[in-house]
């Protein structure tokens, strides 16, 4: 966490289309949102020329779920967009805020979980969430830290507070960042 600078953060100005996402960047027919379920589907499911997925299995690592179809699944910006927004996303441009929106380099980044853990989550950060499934904790922190610094946001004091005492009882972990842009 030593890359993450630590501030107040600022709601102003914020709209989520500020963030263009669920585009098809390699043009395949495929937006990102399909991108990630065809990538972490663990039963493939099937697309059509239009990539409309039918059938299916996922695994919802929020709250340890195995899901059949689709429309069961949100594709969750791990920090999300509201939250990158708060951290550093408002002096953006409005190419690198789409770039955030869909990254499919860090498979970190976005996430397959069931439609109802990511509604719990919302926009917010570890301080007022952790996944209800205590498996995934750890990782989901590490992850986090790892997005946040691959971005280069930073983080309030509240989330930092949160991020040392849950990562406390994690086991020695490193992460790595590949850093964006």
């Amino acid at each position: 966490m030593q890359g993450l600078a630590v501030q107040d953060e600022s709601r102003a100005g914020y709209e989520r289309s500020k963030f263009k996402h669920w585009t098809d960047a390699d043009k395949n027919g495929c937006n990102t949102r399909a991108e990630v379920l065809l990538a972490e589907a663990v039963t493939a499911p099937t697309a059509d020329a239009n990539c409309h997925l039918t059938g299916g299995t996922w695994y919802s690592a929020y709250d340890d779920q195995y899901l059949d179809g689709a429309k069961k699944l949100d594709v969750d910006h791990l920090v999300p967009l509201a939250e990158a927004w708060d951290s550093g996303a408002s002096t953006w441009t409005l190419a690198e805020r789409e770039a955030y929106a869909n990254d499919l380099d860090d498979p970190r980044a976005l996430i397959a979980v069931s439609a109802a853990a990511n509604r719990s989550k919302a926009d917010k950060d570890p301080s007022t969430w952790i996944p209800p499934y205590a498996g995934y904790r750890c990782q989901y922190l590490t992850d986090w830290v790892a997005d946040k610094t691959r971005y280069r946001l930073t983080i309030d004091p509240t989330e930092h507070t949160a991020l040392i005492r849950g990562l406390a009882v994690c086991p020695d972990q490193m992460i790595i960042v590949n850093l964006a842009r």
